[in-house]
């Protein structure tokens, strides 16, 4: 059939991440919300960024911890695998090849829903462009 004027093109159904699995249990509470972030999927929970989903090549391939580095030897003594990203130092991150990736995302995660406040960031505020 023939697209004429006036019709609509099908809307694109959102992509699913393939590590879409772990914050799953996130969509229940009613302020979650996800979002692309630099080819990675961010995870918002009570307005603070929670989590990343990264699915490329190492270091981007497992579960980004936004997290203040005040709290990175907490996190990484109660949480095993959790180490500072070799990029991005400021938060943690939890490698997909990790032995027990899925076991140990899925405890980050009851953490956020136990709302533990070590983990998260408020979302930084969008600078308006100087004008010259």
């Amino acid at each position: 059939m023939k697209r004429g004027i006036g019709m609509r093109r099908p809307t694109p159904k959102k992509a699913i991440h393939p590590l879409q699995w772990v914050c799953d249990p996130l969509a229940d509470e009613p302020s979650y919300f996800d979002k692309p972030m630099f080819g990675c999927r961010a995870c918002y929970v009570h307005g603070k960024l929670v989590m990343v989903l990264a699915s490329g090549e190492e270091p981007w391939n497992g579960v980004l911890v936004p997290t203040d580095k005040s709290q990175h030897a907490s996190l990484c003594g109660h949480f095993p695998g959790l180490a500072a990203h070799p990029v991005l130092g400021k938060w943690l991150y939890l490698s997909c090849a990790n032995d027990q990736f899925e076991e140990r995302s899925r405890a980050v995660v009851r953490a956020i829903l136990d709302r533990d406040p070590r983990i998260g960031v408020e979302p930084g505020k969008k600078r308006r462009a100087r004008s010259r």
